[in-house]
Parts: structure tokens; C-alpha cells; sequence
């Protein structure tokens, strides 16, 4: 199986895009893949404890869920450059997520047998 790698680009101001990334990134969890989910933009912020657990979206599973799944069993990464803009350390952090910058993202999606997508 190929491994995933999924970049998060929207945060509550666009609810049912970021909510695609962190459902599609569980569902790949849950089926065995190697998962990394990158939160970048105002998806930032859900990297922080307590903000996935207030996103709401009808008919939509718990984002607090999908975020422990991948922290569990895949990676949870925060951009670095919007961790700073938004005054956010990996202190700021849920644990187990890690703030990575671009070089990593790039590296991670050119290796072999990986696919990326952009939500």
C-alpha cells in the first residue's frame, strides 16, 4: 500500500474542506496506510489542544477522532512557517504533533510510493 500524504489548507472558516482532509486521512489510517496529515493555514490552529474538539460540522464524525487516529497510528504536522505566524511552539501542541517546514514536506512527497493531496 502507498503511503499518504494529505496538506490541510483550510480551518474552521472553510469547515467542510478541512474536514475532508482529516476524514480521508483517518479513513487511510484505518486501512493501513502510512499517514501524514500537514496542517497548514488556519488549519494550524486544530494542532492546538481543544480546537478540534469545539469544529462542528453536521453530519460530520469528531475532527478531535480523526486527529487522535493520526496521532496514534500516522503523523500530525504543523507547518512551520504558520506555526509562527500564528505565536505557535510544539509546547502550543496537542502531544505526539510535531512542526515541520517545507524541505520536509517536499522530501516526504518525492519519495517513492506516495501519493499527496491538497484539501
Amino acid at each position: 500500500m502507498r503511503s499518504l500524504v494529505i496538506k490541510c489548507t483550510a480551518g474552521v472558516e472553510d469547515a467542510e474542506r478541512c474536514n475532508q482532509a482529516f476524514t480521508v486521512a483517518a479513513a487511510a489510517v484505518a486501512a493501513g496506510a502510512d499517514v501524514s496529515l500537514w496542517l497548514t493555514g488556519e488549519a494550524a490552529w486544530l494542532g492546538v489542544p481543544g480546537r478540534a474538539e469545539e469544529f462542528t460540522l453536521p453530519l460530520a464524525g469528531s475532527l478531535a477522532e480523526s486527529r487522535d487516529l493520526l496521532l496514534e497510528q500516522g503523523r500530525l504536522i504543523v507547518c512551520a512557517q504558520c506555526a509562527a505566524r500564528r505565536g505557535l511552539t510544539e509546547a502550543d501542541l496537542v502531544e505526539g504533533a510535531r512542526i515541520s517546514g517545507a524541505t520536509a514536506f517536499a522530501e516526504e512527497v518525492l519519495q517513492d510510493g506516495v501519493q499527496a493531496l491538497v484539501y
